[in-house]
């Protein structure tokens, strides 16, 4: 994960590319409010009925406010969450933190954003209210410099919360005028003769925005005349069978409803069948995947293509073409589909469709990871996060235990190395919890629970780990699985200071011939931690046989994750015996592969050994740059060169060579330069000109 720009700038705002219609009076007191020179209030919340145009009022007003916030503007969608307590880990991916340690996420990201200004845009907080109050109200005091927008159904009700309520549109002026722009988007321009029917129709609809798009494209199919006639009727008994449960909820939310409901009328039987069972996914989804999950009884696989064109076509799907996962409902249409699939009976059913389609991929990347695959399943988790999330929580409600825990292997073994460290912690102790017998599920979730203490640092868990992987391992008897176990022992020996005993440890491991799966990644593993710890050890040149050994075999496989590692240790080895020349390029190519596969710790140690070569080679001005990159790199994993003391101390005698060679003021200067830039940037610049 990294650190994310939008037009050059920090922050993952996402552009806004439709029109944007009305709410002047509402833009201009929002960008006032977020505006730090002019709003006394940190937290504001943007209060209103579901549709009501929430998300893209706040989105609109960020935008415009992006200038007073040097550290970014960062956008965080809550409502793909399923569960309690993930608010915090949402947070930390939406702000592309890499975090690998264990404290609680709000000190982590009050450490990362102390000293910073940054606009925190939390969206669809109404369904986990109490988690946002809780992160709200314990990062607010520690960070000055941060301002939170909230979008939700209600207040959080917080001391010092500002809340804006947004009404629907004036139906006189803005919602026909938005009316008006979507028909013209539909094809049908409306002319001055057409304004009475528009206003009866943006009246009937209470002048809610989504009410008024959903209108809007049926004008495709239907005159002016008839889409006023048809909104006048009452609808169909099974419809207000399903309005029923809002009927004490407030008056616009049941007209956003019923116009919802109107459109569900006017699609055809397979369209709302199609429409209930996508539902179940959270964030977005592709064709192969609608298919997958959705087939199935009247629905054959083969009709989902053109049903799905025809829902894009009603405004029911939301079809992004630059998205890698390129279809989404908005959350008050899924809201809708979601109950007309519990008034069908299938919302189980549905429900273990997509837990088994997202099991079935998980195992597959798993079986493919120490392949040359490798970059493109990288891609694939980060993009399917929130299903992944959604699927593996699903399996963990589920009495199937075995299931749970297959599934809980493979999803936390792709977070894992994927950096989403928190998330596989957080589904592996669920799972290993469960009452699942032993077999290979079960040592390779206990490898991946292992794995994941070490990354982040929590030497006794991964110690407790390895015992337990060990007992797994050997009653299973892969040989493989049996190697595996001995990274997360010797790993733990190492960066406990015990080098001597790593190096026993791992050097002692059998070399048998390389999967090309989850625990083939496991073997290669074991090598490259032994040459690091014949590197803290100062063994160079063992340390680089080693190395090379790996990168060998990394290029066999077609992986990049292990073989990057290596790459940086060559890189150091080469440094450490004067070969300046090779250490660059070593260090280069380590830098490319661990920004591959958007590893940060990786990207990290790289940039640190660059930056030592380069200024090994005279250029003390671009190396103290590299360094500015590179802290702010460190910034994101939570643990500065991981808290070895090596790493700090090596990293230390950098800084210093380089002060000494151009001074402290062009030092502070290129070094503040570089800390300025983001991630993406700041990497390009380091792989092509450092």
């Amino acid at each position: 994960m990294s650190d994310k720009t939008t037009g050059g700038r920090p922050g993952n705002l996402t552009p806004q590319t439709r029109s944007f219609i009305g709410r002047a009076r509402e833009l201009d007191l929002l960008e006032q409010e977020l505006d730090p020179g002019i709003g006394i209030d940190r937290l504001v919340s943007l209060v209103g009925a579901g549709g009501v145009g929430k998300t893209g009022l706040a989105l609109r007003a960020a935008g415009r406010a992006e200038h007073h916030y040097p550290d970014g503007v960062w956008q965080v969608e809550l409502s793909p969450l399923h569960t309690a307590g993930l608010v915090g880990l949402a947070v930390v991916e939406a702000l592309g933190l890499s975090d690998r340690s264990t404290r609680p996420v709000p000190e982590v990201v009050a450490e990362w954003a102390a000293g910073k200004r940054l606009l925190l845009v939390l969206d669809s907080c109404e369904h986990v209210l109490a988690d946002c109050v809780a992160f709200i109200e314990t990062l607010l005091p520690l960070l000055p410099g941060l301002r939170v927008l909230v979008t939700s159904r209600e207040p959080l009700g917080l001391p010092g919360e500002r809340v804006l309520r947004l009404d629907p549109l004036p139906v006189a002026d803005d919602a026909v005028a938005l009316f008006a722009d979507r028909a013209a988007d539909a094809g049908f321009p409306l002319d001055a003769a057409d304004r009475p029917t528009a206003e009866a129709v943006c009246r009937r609809l209470d002048g809610i925005p989504l009410a008024l798009e959903l209108a809007a494209v049926r004008l495709a199919d239907l005159t002016l005349d008839q889409l006023c006639a048809l909104l006048g009727e009452r609808l169909p008994s099974r419809l207000d069978l399903l309005a029923a449960r809002d009927a004490d909820g407030p008056p616009r939310h049941q007209t956003l409803r019923t116009a919802i409901g109107w459109s569900h009328e006017l699609c055809a039987p397979l369209e709302r069948l199609l429409w209930a069972r996508l539902s179940v996914f959270a964030g977005g989804f592709c064709p192969r995947a609608a298919e997958d999950v959705c087939a199935g009884g009247p629905l054959p696989a083969g009709r989902i293509p053109g049903l799905l064109a025809r829902l894009v076509e009603q405004s029911i799907v939301r079809r992004h073409r630059d998205d890698p996962s390129p279809y989404r409902l908005l959350d008050t249409v899924r809201e809708f589909g979601a109950d007309w699939l519990r008034a069908l009976g299938e919302e189980h059913t549905v429900r273990l469709r997509h837990r088994d389609h997202y099991r079935r991929l998980a195992r597959e990347g798993c079986a493919e990871w120490n392949t040359g695959r490798q970059a493109a399943w990288c891609e694939r988790t980060l993009t399917e996060h929130a299903n992944l999330r959604a699927a593996v929580d699903c399996a963990l409600t589920e009495p199937d235990g075995p299931a749970a825990l297959q599934m809980a292997a493979d999803v936390a073994f792709l977070w894992r190395h994927c950096g989403a460290l928190r998330e596989a912690q957080h589904c592996l102790d669920l799972a290993l919890a469960t009452d699942a017998p032993a077999g290979p599920d079960r040592t390779r979730a206990a490898w991946t629970r292992g794995a994941v203490a070490l990354l982040q640092g929590d030497l006794e868990a991964a110690a407790n780990w390895a015992v337990r992987c060990a007992d797994a391992a050997n009653a299973q008897g892969d040989p493989v699985a049996v190697v595996a176990v001995v990274y997360i022992r010797g790993g733990q020996l190492a960066l406990s200071g015990r080098l001597s005993e790593a190096i026993e440890v791992l050097d002692a491991a059998p070399r048998l011939p390389v999967r090309r799966d989850a625990l083939g990644a496991a073997q290669l593993q074991v090598r490259v931690a032994l040459a690091f710890a014949h590197l803290l050890r100062g063994d160079d040149e063992r340390a680089r046989a080693v190395a090379e050994e790996v990168r060998a075999a990394s290029r066999a496989c077609g992986e990049s994750w292990t073989g990057a590692f290596a790459d940086g240790i060559v890189a150091q080895a080469d440094l450490n015996r004067g070969d300046v020349a090779a250490a660059v390029a070593n260090a280069r190519t380590a830098l490319a592969g661990h920004a591959l596969l958007h590893n940060t710790v990786g990207a990290a140690m790289a940039l640190d050994v660059l930056a030592a070569g380069v200024v090994a080679a005279g250029d003390g001005r671009r190396a103290a740059r590299l360094l500015g990159i590179g802290e702010r790199v460190w910034e994101l994993t939570g643990r500065a060169q991981m808290d070895s003391p090596d790493l700090i101390a090596t990293r230390r005698s950098h800084e210093l060579r380089v002060r000494g060679e151009i001074g402290d003021r062009a030092y502070e200067q290129a070094y503040a330069r570089g800390r300025a830039m983001p991630y993406e940037e700041g990497l390009d610049f380091a792989a092509h000109g450092g």
